[in-house]
């Protein structure tokens, strides 16, 4: 597991709100986490946490934070990490910094300005990987970038990541897709991770992330129905699944992807 995407966290202005939201649309287990008084409440799919709800910190939210997904890589030396990732053109926000019982982990951005976290675990058991296709979990990781061509050089470089073929949109440029590992040459399809764009309507770059429900028909009217709004689809993708871009009532930007119900 190490130098993936591990562990999905919502930073939202309605803590409660998100809780109700997400548990309706996904249908996610949520478990309080014992902490300092900070709440936090972890996402449970396939019987594990996949993630986390929390409150925009106090200073996040006074330097301008608005309500978003990020991701966690799983490093196991946070300190080495990080002086990667300065070495590579990326930022280091915040960090190295520790939670209690958790790890120590670093808020982070690529050259291109896409934010990602990273964690060193405070054990040294790893989770086990979800099985693509598991109702809650995540299978797909998308970049928006202003140059994918540089976030990939910076992927590779800093954690190991490797290309793993390319998707012509047309006007919309290419589509790479990537393994969160090494692998020759294009790769076998089993490895493949994600996909990354240069993505010139971004306000500014950023990664989003797919979870998976099991009718994604059903998964929109639960978004309608629960205060969030449909940005695209349900939009077929290569593979014969379908996917949707959408916001939730705080303005956090999330995406779905399944089957269609016959």
């Amino acid at each position: 597991m190490a130098n993936k995407f591990f562990w999905y966290e919502l930073m939202t202005s309605d803590h409660a709100a998100a809780e109700a939201f997400y548990s309706k649309v996904v249908g996610w287990t949520l478990t309080p986490f014992p902490g300092d008084g900070h709440p936090y409440t972890v996402v449970e799919a396939g019987g594990r946490g996949v993630g986390g709800l929390m409150p925009i910190p106090e200073e996040a939210a006074a330097n301008g934070a608005k309500p978003c997904w990020v991701g966690y890589i799983h490093v196991t030396d946070i300190d080495a990490a990080v002086a990667g990732v300065k070495a590579h053109g990326g930022a280091v926000h915040h960090g190295p910094d520790m939670i209690p019982t958790v790890g120590r982990f670093a808020v982070c951005a690529d050259p291109q300005g896409a934010m990602f976290n990273m964690l060193q675990p405070a054990t040294q058991g790893e989770l086990p990987d979800l099985p693509m296709g598991t109702a809650g979990g995540v299978d797909w990781h998308e970049l928006h970038s202003s140059d994918w061509q540089a976030g990939l050089a910076f992927y590779k470089a800093q954690f190991g990541w490797s290309g793993t073929g390319a998707m012509d949109m047309g006007p919309m440029g290419t589509y790479q897709f990537f393994a969160m590992e090494p692998v020759e040459g294009d790769g076998p399809c089993e490895t493949t991770a994600g996909g990354m764009m240069t993505d010139p309507g971004a306000s500014r770059p950023y990664w989003t992330f797919y979870v998976h429900v099991d009718d994604i028909d059903a998964a929109v009217g639960r978004v309608k129905d629960n205060g969030g709004s449909i940005l695209m689809g349900p939009e077929q993708v290569p593979g014969g699944v379908w996917v949707i871009n959408a916001v939730d009532p705080q303005g956090a930007l999330f995406a779905l992807v399944g089957n269609r119900k016959e």
